[in-house]
């Protein structure tokens, strides 16, 4: 990518790269050297705001080729209808390939059982690990960042995983100077982590820059929500709420997307851009940890998941 040189606002310098150029230029980097090191990469692709950066900058870094990985969704059965609209939207605009991992269909054949909470997140992992398994996919992108959750504050950007696709901290590499070993067995493959480095203010700092469209969920608006566990959810088939739980109207966003039986949404009215930008600039917590009930299981509930397998 030839970047161009202009004064930058932070430093006064016409050849210092802005914070979000920085990032912009590693995560290409990434991209261009998964292409160059792998023969079937696919980039996780859900329709939630890290997902949607990501394929932006995957679009960028081939421009004008179109991008050479294709996408794949784990599908709970339980996910926003604005979103999955989103997904099917952006995959048809831009002519790409999507597979999609579905978790109903686990639960028809009687592999997985309906969890008694109703959440399906947990359920992700056994179709996603199988799907890469199928498909041979030998690196797989995601949008996982570090300031999201303790586990993922320890993870590499070339996370390698075994013939079962589980992390094992030891196993994973240095990555001295930006240096990625992408070498891995048979059977093995890495999961890459492109915005690694960015926190969620630059995230919409940059779809602010670049005009990226997102789901309208993730704007202010009118829903009707019921509270569980200190958050906000959706009410649905999944089985929310219960007796006792009193659905009303409220103002909300959501600042993560996920499963609607885990994920929560926020009293906001940041209806436009600019205004979430400045309520995630005086916030104290992740988006994870303010609205995700499924890590909030136990105090390692992602790093658990992630040794089996899940993102």
């Amino acid at each position: 990518m030839t970047t161009v040189a202009t004064v930058s606002e932070e430093t006064g310098s016409p050849y210092a790269l802005s914070h979000l150029d920085a990032l912009e230029s590693e995560a290409v980097h990434i991209f261009r050297e998964v292409a160059g090191e792998f023969e079937r990469p696919v980039i996780l692709f859900s329709g939630g705001k890290d997902s949607i950066v990501m394929l932006h900058l995957a679009l960028k870094a081939f421009r004008p080729a179109s991008v050479p990985f294709s996408l794949l969704h784990v599908d709970t059965g339980h996910n926003f209808p604005e979103v999955l609209d989103y997904r099917d939207r952006t995959v048809e605009k831009h002519g790409l390939r999507l597979h999609v991992a579905s978790v109903q269909d686990y639960i028809d054949r009687g592999v997985l059982k309906e969890r008694p909470d109703g959440t399906r997140n947990p359920l992700q992992t056994l179709p996603l690990t199988e799907k890469i398994q199928a498909e041979k996919f030998d690196a797989v992108f995601g949008g996982g960042r570090r300031d999201e959750e303790k586990a993922r504050a320890k993870e590499r950007v070339f996370s390698l995983r075994d013939e079962f696709s589980q992390w094992d901290p030891r196993r994973q590499r240095p990555e001295l100077w930006n240096l990625y070993n992408g070498r891995h067995a048979p059977g093995e493959h890495v999961r890459v982590f492109p915005l690694s480095n960015w926190t969620e203010l630059d995230v919409w700092q940059y779809i602010a820059r670049e005009g990226i469209e997102l789901p309208q969920i993730y704007y202010a608006h009118e829903r009707e929500v019921f509270s569980r566990s200190g958050m906000w959810l959706t009410a649905g088939e999944w089985g929310g709420p219960k007796d006792g739980e009193t659905v009303e109207k409220r103002l909300v966003r959501y600042r993560t997307v996920g499963d609607m039986s885990c994920t929560g949404a926020v009293d906001s009215d940041a209806d436009t851009i600019e205004k979430v930008i400045v309520e995630i600039a005086a916030s104290r917590l992740t988006e994870r940890g303010a609205t995700r009930a499924d890590d909030k299981m136990s105090e390692a509930a992602m790093e658990d998941r992630k040794r089996e397998g899940y993102f």
